[in-house]
């Protein structure tokens, strides 16, 4: 008789004590433990207490018929998957055998029974049984996998990705993990996982386990240690670790077996939860490079000084776009013309180098016509012009305007850009400054003059601070409206207070704030 792959606790149910001993001691020598019921009361509470494998039940019992018993077997969902042979001497024809498997019964014996025939039936059961619990257990991890890897491609930053990992890898080995990487800092960043909770370890970011693929490690890093508060650098790790880019430090995630053996099974899921950890953290970092290099470029169009004009104070805010590394075309313009300013605002549609490109020439453009000595709706038109000759289908709006701090004279010209807020001490209103957007050849761009009283300020925004996605951008205009009633004293504390109210629930654009106030007590200093 050959022995199963491993020893199984098997349940003899049979009222006749000679029965039991009989099918226990063929079972015992086959090299199972045997657990014996008398009544099918004692067998249901024998399933209920043991880790019974294997069920021999005798259909006859004093108490409750075997097909009873094996109906609430079959109904127990602890014990459902547990196989059932019957057995009976009496219950034997075709009827019996029948009821007996469609009440759930895996197979029928009746007797006389052969030694070997009941050994090998009991090995049948339990390789199926078996081989149906590896697989219900491989589908839940693979589920519990699969749910990790949605939380890890939902993450937006590296420690998220690692937290989802090490989560997921906790939740699908029923083990302590690890996921540790480097962000796009340079940082060394590993979250460790264990009994639903989390904790972020930051350290320098140290080489680490190199060696690539799924192993075991037996001298784990001290930062997988110090995330998990443990001092155990005895117990060996299952690891995964998944190069990155080149010159770039590996992503890893390990479970820490305690007593556990690792199974192919297990090494197979990790490489899995491991490499899309990897391809995430790689994604993210890569973003974020791409983001700085493009920030870099965008800020390097805007103005890098604000003119320093008596009786005037200006304050500017830009705000790159949260969910894009591209480039975008928002800016804003002054300059001293000689003791007027030239104020603009403006956007060139689309987010790409080629938008930025565009708006860096847009703004030179108006500063040498303005230099020339045109005023805002002839800059506009040339503006226009320029656009339809060299970048032809490119669209912009510009809010362009010349203002004489000394006297509060403010000369306006919109190329379909929102309008200036003016806020004084009693009120806030829009200016009404109308004109159409660049790049069409409409000519209609008046100019519009007005005058800033006295501690009077303007209020210059691109619509990405007032356009909220599912909200009309009125209400968006009515709130900056309400917010600069009045404008702060201190200007760059009201760039801050409008970005902390408006930058929250705003859309996926970039942001361009241009504040000034006229303070005729500064001409006068």
């Amino acid at each position: 008789m050959t022995a199963p792959e491993r020893a199984a606790t098997i349940l003899v149910v049979d009222d006749a004590a000679a029965n039991r001993y009989v099918l226990g001691t063929w079972l015992r020598r086959a090299g199972h433990r045997v657990v014996e019921a008398a009544t099918g009361g004692e067998a249901l509470a024998r399933v209920d207490d043991t880790d019974v494998e294997l069920v021999f039940l005798d259909v006859n019992l004093p108490d409750l018929d075997g097909f009873t018993v094996c109906d609430r077997i079959k109904n127990n969902p602890a014990a459902a998957g547990v196989p059932v042979v019957f057995v009976s001497a009496t219950s034997v024809d075709v009827t019996d055998r029948t009821r007996g498997l469609s009440e759930g019964a895996d197979a029928y014996l009746t007797e006389p029974i052969d030694p070997d025939e009941l050994v090998a039936t009991a090995h049948a059961m339990l390789r199926y049984s078996r081989a149906r619990q590896r697989a219900e257990r491989l589908a839940r991890r693979l589920a519990l996998l699969a749910e990790a890897t949605l939380h890890i491609n939902a993450a937006r930053s590296v420690e998220d990705v690692l937290t989802a990992a090490a989560s997921g890898a906790a939740t699908v080995f029923d083990a302590p993990a690890v996921a540790s990487a480097v962000d796009h800092d340079g940082e060394g960043i590993t979250v460790a996982a264990s009994e639903g909770r989390s904790q972020v370890c930051r350290h320098p970011a140290v080489g680490g386990q190199s060696e690539e693929g799924v192993h075991v490690v037996t001298d784990p890093p001290q930062h997988w240690l110090q995330a998990l508060d443990s001092t155990d650098s005895d117990t060996p790790w299952l690891a995964s670790v998944v190069p990155a880019r080149p010159r770039r430090t590996p992503t890893a995630v390990a479970l820490l077996r305690q007593g556990k053996a690792h199974e192919d099974e297990d090494g197979d899921l990790l490489s899995q939860l491991g490499q899309a950890t990897a391809l995430a953290v790689d994604a993210l970092r890569s973003y974020a490079e791409e983001r700085t290099v493009a920030l870099t470029i965008q800020r390097s169009l805007l103005p890098r000084d604000l003119p320093r004009v008596r009786g005037a104070q200006v304050a500017v805010r830009y705000v790159p776009a949260i969910a894009t590394a591209e480039i975008g075309g928002d800016f804003y313009e002054i300059a001293d013309l000689d003791g007027r300013l030239l104020v603009a605002i403006g956007d060139v549609v689309g987010h790409s180098l080629r938008a930025a490109t565009v708006m860096a020439e847009v703004r030179h453009a108006l500063r040498a016509y303005a230099v020339d000595g045109h005023g805002p709706a002839e800059i506009l038109a040339r503006l226009d012009a320029m656009l339809q000759r060299y970048h032809p289908g490119t669209l912009a709006t510009v809010l362009l305007l010349t203002v004489d701090p000394a006297t509060g004279t403010a000369v306006a010209a919109s190329g379909g850009h929102l309008p200036p807020l003016l806020s004084t001490a009693a009120d806030a209103e829009y200016v009404d400054v109308r004109g159409t957007i660049l790049g069409v050849g409409a000519p209609h761009r008046p100019e519009v003059t007005f005058t800033i009283p006295d501690g009077g300020s303007l209020v210059l925004v691109t619509d990405g601070l007032v356009e909220m996605r599912g909200v009309a951008i009125d209400e968006g205009m009515e709130q900056l409206r309400r917010l600069s009633l009045p404008v702060d004293v201190d200007l760059e504390k009201f760039c801050d207070r409008v970005l902390s109210v408006l930058a929250e629930s705003r859309g996926e654009d970039d942001i361009a704030l241009l504040v000034l106030r006229r303070d005729a007590g500064l001409a006068e200093q």
